[in-house]
């Protein structure tokens, strides 16, 4: 390669590791494996190493990936929070080591010992305290400047508000989120129809960089202390001595950290490490290999991005080949329908692969998949199997084609995917797979509003089988609720009453309570308004639906699917038989004061749900939006209002309290 090519070849690598960076640290959305952005890091610092005349301060071979995301106040890290650099080798690994006991020779350090840990996969953080007290928690950021986080990380439980000694220190920690946590994160975002995290460590980093505290509250964030940046009133010789320390402070420490003498012992811990990793709890990216004597450490310094008294090993993806037998689809709670791939069992990374999920009909297509074919898989992040590549070169022609389902496998209903999207639905209101859910969604506070009616309740009333369609609910007797809980007389007589005034609820409610995809509270109003009835809805034709304003072809599809069927014709018979009102009751309002204004809602407000609010702004004609924009005319701020007041603040939107509210509605 010639230096013209050189140089063109660095830019290029420079923009690449740029746009990716900012997907991973800034983003927390990676657009590549860990793996192929420390090649292309490893290809670059060779590049700039060979032509030392293109090499740049701004290079991401020289500072630290990372920016401060808008929202956040900055903070200045006293001591600054570094990078470690990569090596992919053994043999880099006893390069480095040979180095530096040269390097403590010649300096006449005795003390010539390692400390081996685990590099754990998650968002590095510094913890501040004075005189004992947890008092400000920052991001690593780009190193230098990093995010002021600490009403997150006061969330996180294995963070001390308070040591057991009243000292002033600075300590370094690595926020992630475990193994067993994340699958269950993924799980729920799956049933919820929500985009999955990639992996455990973007997670962790969107959790802990969330503006809104209550978020990163409700997710299962933990951190490792690894280091300690700064301490006043005591010194301590080696880095084995800090860490126990740390530990009999209270600080929730890295548990794997292993001392050693020789590059034959740090050779056995990085390979012992490896070993266990898959029975480790929580996610590792590579064993960081740490020399211990702090006075050494001095000798050796930094650069601006890493220190020298320090790299990080990285282990390589492991891959293996295996057989695609069959493909299967499942119907998950909201009638997404996945396809499931069924494997010759494998073992991967410590245990053995036998499924996994293929997502989608278009990823199916991308990957030119075809029952019977040979695949290569690996586990993404540490936990999911994934399949990574098809081996097309290995097919014998008796590879067969696989088609998405027209039918729900489970109810038979017909199975659909619309215009935008990727997923195939169940269409079908009663089928078993979606029932929980539906369920769920039909007794909540913006549809029926059936009080004591909560999760818990309805999935006990479905395992003892007192209920198997949502019509069921207007037929639970006093005596089948009375036994859900001890003494539940009282508790079962508030339900019945709930169930009862569900009844008298207007048409809207109803149409919302059914769940019709895209239908939501505004398009509800719109269509028990026009039609009056459930039984004209039912008739209106795809056509006459769409020239309907705010309800558009794609919506007006879904309610023409969704009346079609016989499952849905049956439930509107049985909740009309059980006394529940299927017509319009709302009264033509006259006093349009608020038309043509938006309001946005946010935080807690006394007097008012959040609903009711909605409904009486709407009843005056005005609209209500969830996003504050130039177009909004008022912001309704209550207790905790978060960023949407923030927000509101800076474009100069008039924001009103809940007595303000309450005048503008006399």
């Amino acid at each position: 390669m010639d230096k013209k090519q050189a140089k063109e070849r660095i830019e290029e690598l420079r923009k690449q590791v740029e746009h990716y960076a900012k997907k991973y640290y800034d983003d927390d959305k990676p657009e590549i494996s860990d793996f192929e952005y420390d090649m292309l890091m490893v290809e670059l610092r060779n590049l700039e190493k060979e032509n030392p005349e293109f090499q740049s301060k701004e290079s991401l071979t020289q500072k630290v990936g990372g920016n401060v995301k808008e929202g956040f106040k900055k903070i200045t890290h006293e001591v600054p929070l570094q990078s470690l650099q990569d090596v992919f080798s053994i043999e880099e690994v006893k390069e480095y080591i040979i180095k530096t006991n040269e390097k403590a020779e010649e300096n006449e350090i005795k003390n010539k010992k390692y400390v081996v840990e685990t590099k754990i996969d998650g968002l590095s953080a510094a913890l501040e305290y004075k005189n004992g007290k947890f008092i400000r928690g920052a991001t690593r950021g780009n190193g230098l400047i990093g995010e002021d986080v600490t009403e997150n990380l006061k969330t996180i439980k294995t963070i001390p508000k308070e040591l057991k000694e009243k000292i002033d220190i600075t300590v370094r920690g690595e926020v992630f989120i475990s193994k067993k946590d994340f699958e269950k994160m993924n799980q729920e975002r799956e049933e919820n129809e929500e985009e999955l995290f990639a992996n455990a460590r973007n997670a962790a980093a969107g959790s802990l960089r969330q503006l809104d505290s209550k978020i990163t509250k409700k997710r299962p964030l933990d951190i490792y202390i690894f280091n300690v940046q700064k301490v006043e009133g005591i010194e301590f010789n080696s880095h084995f001595e800090e860490l126990e320390y740390l530990q009999n402070l209270g600080f929730n420490v890295n548990p794997v950290r292993i001392e050693c003498n020789t590059i034959e012992e740090i050779e056995k811990a990085i390979k012992q490490i490896g070993d266990q990793r898959e029975e480790l709890s929580f996610g590792i990216d590579g064993a960081v290999i740490k020399v211990d004597d702090l006075d050494f450490r001095q000798i050796l310094g930094t650069t601006a991005k890493t220190p020298r008294w320090a790299i990080a090993y990285k282990y390589p993806p492991e891959k293996k080949e295996t057989t695609l037998k069959e493909i299967i689809c499942q119907v998950g709670r909201t009638g997404a329908i996945t396809p499931m791939a069924i494997l010759e069992p494998v073992k991967v990374a410590g245990s053995t692969i036998s499924k996994t999920t293929l997502h989608n009909e278009d990823f199916i297509k991308e990957k030119d998949l075809k029952i019977g074919d040979k695949v290569v898989i690996q586990k993404a992040g540490d936990v999911i199997p994934e399949i990574v590549e098809v081996q097309v070169n290995k097919r014998d022609g008796k590879e067969k084609e696989f088609k998405m389902p027209t039918q729900c496998p489970v109810c038979g209903a017909p199975a659909v995917r619309q215009e935008g999207e990727v997923a195939i639905r169940c269409t079908g209101i009663e089928c078993p797979a979606k029932l929980s859910r539906n369920l769920i969604h039909f007794v909540s506070r913006e549809a029926m509003n059936i009080e004591g009616l909560g999760e818990n309740i309805i999935n006990q009333l479905l395992e003892k089988q007192l209920i198997s369609n949502i019509a069921d609910i207007y037929n639970l007797s006093f005596e089948d609720i009375s036994t859900l809980k001890q003494n539940g007389s009282k508790f079962a007589q508030n339900l019945v009453n709930s169930i009862n005034k569900s009844k008298e609820n207007d048409l809207f409610k109803l149409i919302i309570g059914l769940g019709i995809r895209n239908v939501g509270v505004k398009a509800s109003k719109i269509l028990a308004k026009k039609y009056k009835t459930i039984s004209n809805l039912m008739q209106a034709t795809s056509e006459e639906l769409a020239l309907i304003k705010d309800i558009g072809p794609i919506v007006a599809n879904n309610i023409t699917e969704f009346f079609s069927q016989e499952q849905t014709h049956d439930l509107i018979k049985r909740l009309e038989e059980s006394g529940v009102n299927t017509k319009y009751l709302a009264e033509e309002s006259e006093d349009n004061r608020f038309e043509g204004k938006v309001f946005v809602l946010t935080g807690s407000l006394e007097e008012f749900t959040r609903t009711e609010a909605s409904n009486i702004i709407e009843n005056f004609g005005g609209k209500t939006s969830g996003t504050v924009s130039k177009k909004t005319d008022y912001v309704l701020a209550g207790d905790d209002a978060g960023s949407k007041l923030a927000k509101a603040q800076s474009l100069g939107i008039q924001i009103i309290s809940e007595e303000e509210f309450k005048d503008m509605i006399k």
